[in-house]
């Protein structure tokens, strides 16, 4: 195993400086974590433009809603079922390296995208596959790059650093679309896959640019039989990992749907059609880019507090769901995507802290499981509910859930219970 760092190493605050700086965008002023940061979020640019693209291209070959679902849940289906073994990978090796091959391996996929979709060979079947290889390499990236958040960072800065990541996540998402849309009316697909391929330059750049000596890197795990129970046991044990867990699992798999239920709102309920959906979208990352600057702002955080945020938030879908017209649903579709990340944040940083450093990979994997995995079980569901109780439940269905989530959560932990571990 390599050694555990006793103190901060040069070039990064002490904790007590990093209490006199938690707020605004102190973390930025890490030479590290602003390199990585600004390298990963001209990465997120391309990704959303070959998002887009690809479900662009899907359309094109099948015209089929329920093959460009499909093509979506074949790329979260590996995290759903090996994801904790991709979260052990990353525990068990360097950080670094681990983001650097899975940048490789997104470009390549892009690359292969791009050379097929300017040939006219890519068939369903072809793009399915392709969509599994980058799930199989997401395995290990998504794990790593939370976990790399917290050893560019000292446990002060923490809160801000992810706050910092999610704002700058969704003003790439606000970028990506917008420019892929504009790219494939006057061009195709192909150039929104061929730039994707070139963005992952600037993560391999990055990654580069870290001084390793001003990092803290976790203890890595030997190779021994058991550790994924391990890291499920030890995610049971912990309160402050099995609370925010619990709540990520519902609202991941029954909330955070809204590729499938805003469609079904804006075009079922309010005859809108595509305009509506595009409108309901950028709202929504406007209000997570406001959701990043309310919780970059964020000093404490706890169960409790995480708890009143999925109340808040499952309050506001519902509100949204129930809005009698566009205009009042956009506006309170703003306020949506601020409790979007505000929670999500706030849940990353109460996992990341709650984890012990050697285990974090494997707890942020169960984590993506949750958050990401569960689209493949959620979205299947919502869209049936949406199809059987009406446009609107597929919406209120992941309100109620959070809103629930968050008060069952509360009343445990303010009771003092230790939740489902303590049954056993």
């Amino acid at each position: 195993m390599t050694d555990v760092d006793q103190g901060p190493p040069p070039g990064r605050p002490t904790p007590a400086g990093d209490a006199r700086r938690s707020s605004g965008f102190a973390s930025l002023r890490i030479r590290n974590y602003r390199i990585y940061t600004l390298g990963q979020s001209t990465s997120v640019v391309g990704n959303w433009m070959q998002n887009i693209a690809v479900g662009w291209l899907t359309l094109e070959l099948t015209h089929s809603g329920t093959m460009l679902g499909v093509v979506t849940g074949a790329r979260y289906l590996p995290v759903l079922l090996l994801g904790a073994w991709g979260g052990l990978v990353v525990d068990r090796h360097d950080t670094r390296r681990v983001l650097a091959w899975t940048q490789v391996g997104f470009a390549a996929q892009a690359a292969l995208l791009t050379g097929l979709s300017a040939a006219h060979l890519v068939t369903l079947p072809l793009l399915v596959l392709i969509m599994l290889t980058l799930g199989l390499t997401n395995l290990f990236d998504g794990p790593a790059r939370q976990k790399l958040i917290s050893e560019l960072v000292t446990p002060g800065l923490l809160t801000n650093a992810i706050a910092i990541n999610s704002t700058f996540i969704n003003t790439a998402k606000l970028v990506g679309p917008g420019v892929a849309g504009f790219v494939i009316a006057a061009l195709g697909v192909v150039p929104c896959f061929a730039l994707d391929t070139v963005s992952f330059l600037a993560v391999l750049v990055s990654l580069a640019m870290l001084r390793t000596a001003e990092m803290s890197p976790a203890e890595r795990e030997v190779r021994a039989k058991g550790q994924i129970r391990a890291g499920l046991a030890h995610i049971r044990r912990t309160p402050e990992l099995l609370y925010p867990m619990l709540m990520v699992y519902v609202t991941g798999i029954l909330t955070w749907e809204f590729p499938v239920s805003l469609p079904l709102l804006t075009t079922s309920v309010f005859r809108s059609g595509p305009a509506g959906y595009g409108a309901a979208t950028a709202v929504m990352s406007v209000g997570g880019v406001l959701g990043g600057l309310v919780a970059v702002r964020r000093h404490r955080l706890s169960t409790r507090s995480l708890s009143v945020s999925a109340m808040i938030w499952g309050v506001l879908i519902c509100a949204a769901a129930l809005a009698p017209g566009l205009p009042v649903a956009l506006a309170l579709l703003v306020l949506v995507g601020v409790g979007s990340i505000t929670f999500n944040s706030s849940a990353r940083t109460l996992i990341q802290m709650g984890a012990a450093p050697q285990m974090r990979g494997r707890v942020m994997a169960i984590w993506s499981i949750g958050w990401m995995g569960g689209t493949v079980i959620g979205a299947p569901l919502v869209g049936a509910v949406g199809a059987y109780w009406g446009a609107r439940s597929a919406l209120l269905v992941g309100g109620v859930a959070a809103a629930c989530v968050g008060i069952v959560v509360l009343v445990l932990s303010s009771t003092g219970q230790r939740g489902p571990a303590s049954l056993r």
